[in-house]
């Protein structure tokens, strides 16, 4: 295996490991909105 397909294969297995954590992808989806919100009021 070349180490870009390795490299590619630990990428995969982390996002997946990322998706499942719910406490990590709340506070993804906080800041996400936050910076939404901060990112429309700079716009104005």
């Amino acid at each position: 295996m070349s180490v870009n397909g390795l490299v590619i294969e630990a990428l995969i297995a982390e996002i997946a490991r990322v998706k499942d954590d719910s406490d990590f992808m709340e506070k993804l989806r906080a800041l996400t909105e936050r910076d939404r919100e901060i990112l429309d009021r700079l716009a104005e």
